[in-house]
């Protein structure tokens, strides 16, 4: 497994930047091994994305990646969930969704269709692929969402001086905006997907799961509710878990499974 860490200049952010990759590119030639039909069909990629307070890093199984022959990018979002915020140097949304992809395929000639690009996270990174895969469907074509931080409806009409015991209103303002129209703006997922629908665009395939014992379970079923009640194509799944990364570990799994095994290629290793 090929380990980077790649410093740039970040326009999005408007300084020296970095992130991290994985390629599964240089596996052992010396020990046998049954032949993999994953390695014959181009390599894809799935950008990975850390939750509030975290930094770029890996949490998929590596031997996942050597399985299904897939990339993995992780770039430092800092507290930014992943939207452009209010002042200069703050685009999170355009530096994963616009100027990563970009420099991927630029440099590396990965990530260069829907089919090859995916794009995932747990709490913030959680909301972040979900907001991200919306709004550049035309990028991603795979969405996984773990414990995902939907908590727009949480924060919509917080009043200055205030504070949810996570952050404060500032905080919040500065990346979502004014918390008075902020559902009924693009910062809100679920604006993101009825314009999808209602414009007739195709919307990346979603898959969402949350621990039964986490503290946004509620907001990660009214977005499931959501979808429902549109008719947007999704899986949705809970088990027995907290906020951590004991059920992230177990489901991070389940959503590469999802999201790389193609049932024809599993058909030709028997």
């Amino acid at each position: 497994m090929a380990y980077f860490r790649i410093d740039y200049y970040s326009d999005a952010l408007h300084r020296a930047a970095s992130f991290e990759m994985l390629i599964p590119n240089d596996l052992r030639t010396d020990i046998p091994r049954p032949e993999n039909p994953y390695a014959k069909r181009p390599m894809k990629t799935l950008f990975l994305l850390h939750g509030y307070t975290g930094k770029a890093g890996n949490w998929v199984p590596e031997w996942m990646a050597e399985k299904y022959n897939f990339a993995i990018v992780m770039p430092n979002g800092e507290n930014g969930f992943y939207l452009d915020g209010r002042s200069t140097g703050h685009a999170y949304q355009t530096l994963v969704g616009v100027e990563l992809v970009d420099y991927v395929r630029k440099t590396f000639g990965l990530a260069k269709t829907p089919e090859e690009t995916f794009i995932a996270g747990l709490s913030m990174g959680g909301f972040g692929a979900i907001h991200t895969g919306l709004a550049y469907p035309e990028t991603f074509g795979k969405v996984g969402a773990l414990s995902s931080a939907l908590i727009v409806r949480g924060i919509a009409g917080m009043q200055p001086g205030t504070d949810n015991g996570t952050a404060n209103e500032a905080y919040y303002r500065e990346c979502f905006g004014d918390l008075d129209t902020v559902l009924e703006r693009d910062a809100n997922p679920e604006v993101l997907a009825a314009k999808l629908q209602d414009a007739g665009t195709r919307i990346p395939e979603l898959y969402m799961c949350c621990g039964t014992e986490d503290f946004l379970l509620e907001p990660n079923r009214e977005f499931h509710r959501f979808l429902e009640a549109r008719g947007i194509p999704h899986e949705y799944h809970e088990g027995p878990g907290v906020h951590d990364m004991a059920f992230w570990s177990e489901h991070i799994v389940h959503v590469v499974d999802w999201m790389f095994r193609d049932e024809e290629l599993e058909e030709k290793k028997e």
